[in-house]
Formats: C-alpha cells, sequence, structure tokens
C-alpha cells in the first residue's frame, strides 16, 4: 500500500477545498487533495456561475465581501479571470409586494456596502427595455456579476498545486478516522489503495461531507439537491447584467458567445455521484423565461445539465471546527450558493489551521447548530482562542 504523510489533508478539490489549499500551500503548509473526480468537476463546476452576494442572508454577507474581493484579484490569483465579469446582478419584482421585499433587502443591507439600486416604473421601461410585462422593478447591484465555473473552479486546484500543495484527482476516500495521533485517510486511486495521515483534516466532500462528519460522530441532515439548467443557442446580445427573481423559481445570464444560461426548478437523481435536468423542470422553466425576457420566445435550448449539491435544513453551510475532534474543520453545505462565497470560505478554513482563528466570525456556521450540547465542546473549540490547530 502506498503512503503518504502531510501535515493538511483536505477532503474534496471544489473551489472550497482549494481555495484552502491555495491559501496554506503559499503560507508554506504541506497541504494535500484528495478529490474523487476531478477538481473543480461537481457542484463547484456544474452550478449557474453567478457571483453575486445579492439575495444572501445577513449573516453571509461579511464572507460574501471578503470573497468579493477575492475575485477582484482572480486574474493574479489563479492565473485566470475565468470569464468573471461585473456585469452587475439584478433580482427582478413580479409584484408589489415583491418590490417591497426588494426594498426591505436594500434597507437591511446597506451597512455592508452592496450599493444597491431599485428600479421601478418608467425608469424600469427605459433602462430595461428588454424587459417583458411580468416584471414591475427590480433592485441592482452594480458590482455582482458571473462566472464560468469550469474554468473558475479547476484553476484554484491549479493554483495551489503550483503553489506546492499535492493534488491527487480520481481518488475515493473509503473511510477515514483518527488513530490517537494523525487522522488517517484509507483511500483508492486507480485502483490502488493509498493511506494518507494527516495532523489536519479538511472535510470540503461536497455533498457527501456527510461521511466524513458521522465518522467522528457529527452526522448533520445534510441532504442532496439537483439544480435544473439549459444553455440557448447563441442569439444578440441583449441583456446587460445576471437575472434573479425575488421568491427565485428562474435565473439567467448572457455569456460573451451570446448563449443565454437559465436554471430554475429541480432535477433529478441518476446515482448517488450524478443528475440530470427533469423535462419538468425545464418545460416550467421555458414560459417563464419568455414571460420575462421576450427575446427567448423563439431561442433553441442547446444542451441541459444538472449536478449533485448539498443543503442543509437553514440554508447556511457549516464553516469551521468540529465539536468532538481537534483538528478536524468542515466547510460544506453551501446550499447551491457556495460559488461566490467558496473562495471566503477556504481562506476562513486556512486561517483556522495557520492562526488558530479566522478573520470573519464564523460562529453562525457551526456544525455544533445541528448536534445535542457536548460538555466539552468548550475545550475543543473555545478555551485556547489563539492556540493553533496544528
Amino acid at each position: 500500500m502506498k503512503s503518504l504523510h502531510t501535515e493538511v489533508l483536505i477532503i474534496g478539490g471544489g473551489i472550497v477545498g482549494s481555495s484552502a489549499a491555495l491559501v496554506l500551500a503559499k503560507a508554506g503548509r504541506r497541504v494535500t487533495i484528495l478529490e474523487r473526480d476531478l477538481c473543480g468537476a461537481r457542484s463547484s463546476g456544474i452550478n449557474y456561475g453567478g457571483v453575486r452576494r445579492q439575495g444572501r442572508p445577513e449573516v453571509q454577507l461579511p464572507l460574501s465581501q471578503r470573497a468579493h474581493q477575492i475575485w477582484g484579484d482572480l486574474q493574479s490569483l489563479i492565473g485566470t479571470t475565468g470569464e468573471y465579469e461585473r456585469s452587475g446582478h439584478f433580482k427582478l419584482a413580479r409584484s408589489e409586494a415583491d418590490m417591497q421585499s426588494l426594498i426591505a433587502y436594500a434597507e437591511l443591507s446597506r451597512p455592508y456596502g452592496l450599493g444597491i439600486e431599485l428600479i421601478s416604473g418608467e425608469r424600469l421601461r427605459q433602462q430595461c427595455p428588454w424587459l417583458g410585462g411580468a416584471a414591475v422593478g427590480g433592485s441592482l447591484c452594480p458590482e455582482d456579476g458571473q462566472a464560468n465555473p469550469r474554468l473558475v473552479s479547476p484553476a484554484f486546484a491549479r493554483a495551489a498545486e503550483a503553489a506546492g500543495a499535492t493534488v491527487i484527482e480520481r481518488c475515493e476516500v473509503m473511510q477515514v478516522g483518527h488513530d490517537g495521533r494523525d487522522f488517517v485517510a484509507e483511500a483508492r486511486q486507480g485502483g490502488e489503495p493509498l493511506e494518507v495521515r494527516a495532523e489536519v483534516l479538511i472535510n470540503c466532500a461536497g455533498a457527501w461531507a456527510n461521511r466524513v462528519a458521522q465518522s467522528f460522530g457529527e452526522a448533520v441532515p445534510l441532504t442532496s439537491g439537483h439544480p435544473s439548467m439549459v444553455v440557448t443557442e447563441p442569439i444578440p446580445h441583449f441583456l446587460p447584467w445576471s437575472l434573479g427573481v425575488e421568491g427565485g423559481s428562474i435565473y439567467c445570464r448572457q455569456v460573451a458567445r451570446g448563449n443565454v444560461v437559465l436554471g430554475g426548478g429541480r432535477g433529478y437523481e441518476q446515482d448517488e455521484l450524478r443528475a440530470r435536468a427533469s423535462h419538468d423542470s425545464i418545460l416550467g422553466l421555458l414560459p417563464q423565461a419568455a414571460a420575462l425576457l421576450p427575446a427567448l420566445r423563439h431561442v433553441h435550448i442547446i444542451r441541459s445539465w444538472s449536478g449533485v449539491e448539498g443543503y442543509l435544513p437553514d440554508q447556511h453551510p457549516v464553516i469551521g471546527p468540529s465539536t468532538t475532534q481537534m483538528g478536524l474543520l468542515h466547510g460544506f453545505g453551501f446550499c447551491g450558493a457556495g460559488f461566490q462565497i467558496g473562495p471566503a470560505a477556504g481562506e476562513a478554513l486556512a486561517e483556522l489551521v495557520l492562526h488558530g482563528r479566522s478573520t470573519i466570525a464564523l460562529d453562525a456556521f457551526s456544525i455544533g447548530r445541528f448536534l445535542p450540547p457536548r460538555s466539552d465542546a468548550v475545550d475543543l473549540l473555545s478555551s485556547h482562542p489563539e492556540r493553533k490547530i496544528s
């Protein structure tokens, strides 16, 4: 059996795990990523590609704002723009009640500096002639935008590797535990067994992260979700912003080549690893799209897809230390909204390893919120706030 010893082992090479690896490798730590497929190929690579702060719960906005800064430096950080552009994100209101919700959110988010602009009435018709009559107004976050997840997410892993991280793809972790001294992961790469020992373990295994958490007595109510998305043939440019709708149900953006990416509804699971867009979700999406954007009424759909994402009941991720095992960190359950916030979540996990604390408070994302209170949890989490994890 091949064996490997590393300081930090990260299970999962999506945007969160790879971002953490990049920060750690730059700090001189020996870090290893084990990825069952290819880095960035799962939820980090199949998502819609929205890079938005607008609409996030208030508790997520500090991390989202930090991520916004990281995205602004993407080229120097990972060697590509990944088609990232701050095109603006416009959230549509289809009723006066929706518009009131957007007004309330603009006020709520004002201290965080999102710069939201409310647009309605005659200004809406003048500024958005491409809109159909289904919209009565909306809120624009001018510096939010979009990117190509199929380019960005793998690039974080490649940048981590260039900085010195060991990245092992097509390597499935069969089981993981702690032997009293090290974390021990038993994996298989190309049919060959591999044992990896580490001082610190970061669980970024996405929709499958609960298996790692269960190994340390921290099972949480994580479920799988399957977004349903389509892309159209290229058409003349008409859509300046990435769009969402208050209350959900549909989102879309137009890329530089002219294709329009649309999402809404749910696909279905093919097996544990794969999902497909459902006919029902697509048929429900298209009339809504045509009502909001008349330019799409006679456009051909050329591809549909789905994937597997991890969801938690309160719609917030788990980010932070284990309550049962010193040296174990979790970063999963981003509920379909991890692409924008992922780089900041990865940075926060790396800060916990390097400094014993993160720049941004993570209390709201503790895995402990799903677990019974533990008499020894204080010793594990807060009795030595200045102590590094490793």
